[in-house]
């Protein structure tokens, strides 16, 4: 198992998530995949599917997200937070920046876990609760967390929509957090904490404090300060 800590630069679950998934991919000879809460914006490429020959589905809780993808994908309108009914199984099942709208995790996780081949594996990475960006917007009523997200990260509102967050089980990696996954049955391969986030850009004065603090949380890791998180999760073994 592989814990470490990195600032939110080293993040994953932008831009750099792609060629995380790929490589995931190529070294695991992973060929049935499914991404779960892809929408409109599923994460692989259609050039790298057909090239490696895979079998790639996206989901989501809605058809109409579904719908604004390409139709490479193979396409599944699911809630994998309430109990699941599909025979399907994959090597490898994966999200980004879903958990946090996930309203019942350990139903999530145990659905995953059904339907993942014996040794799949599970990745996901996520914004946690106790950044203060995330707090306020758990606690805040969701007109106004979407009024300010738009006004200090603007998006386009059609291909990226923002959806109510209950950040269930999204925590840096503590030994608590280990514990409950290694409860239903997988075995934690990495869990990676990252520190700092960037909605203080247009703010230079607390930019610049949270930098610093991210520099010092980095030396001196405290897993529930983490901004983000992801894991990698095995299936192995059985649940409980």
């Amino acid at each position: 198992m592989i814990i470490n800590y990195l600032t939110v630069k080293d993040f994953i679950g932008w831009d750099k998530t792609e060629f995380f998934i790929q490589q995931l991919i190529l070294t695991n000879k992973i060929i049935t995949i499914l991404e779960i809460g892809a929408g409109a914006n599923p994460t692989i490429n259609p050039e790298f599917i057909n090239k490696n020959k895979l079998s790639y589905t996206i989901s989501d809780i809605e058809d109409k997200e579904l719908k604004k993808a390409d139709d490479i994908y193979n396409k599944l309108v699911i809630d994998f937070s309430s109990e699941i009914n599909i025979t399907q199984k994959f090597d490898l099942v994966f999200s980004r920046m879903v958990g946090e709208h996930i309203s019942n995790a350990q139903t999530f996780h145990q659905n995953i876990f059904k339907i993942l081949n014996e040794g799949g594996l599970s990745f996901h990475c996520f914004s946690t609760l106790y950044a203060l960006p995330f707090l306020v917007n758990k606690v805040l009523p969701d007109r106004l967390s979407d009024y300010i997200l738009t006004k200090i990260a603007p998006r386009d509102k059609h291909q990226h929509g923002k959806f109510k967050a209950h950040y269930d089980w999204c925590r840096g990696p503590s030994k608590k957090m280990i514990r409950r996954f290694e409860g239903l049955g997988f075995k934690v391969i990495e869990y990676f904490g990252y520190f700092g986030h960037n909605y203080y850009r247009k703010i230079p004065i607390l930019n610049k404090v949270e930098k610093i603090k991210s520099g010092i949380l980095k030396k001196f890791p405290l897993p529930y300060l983490a901004a983000y998180a992801h894991f990698i999760l095995k299936k192995y073994g059985t649940p409980g």
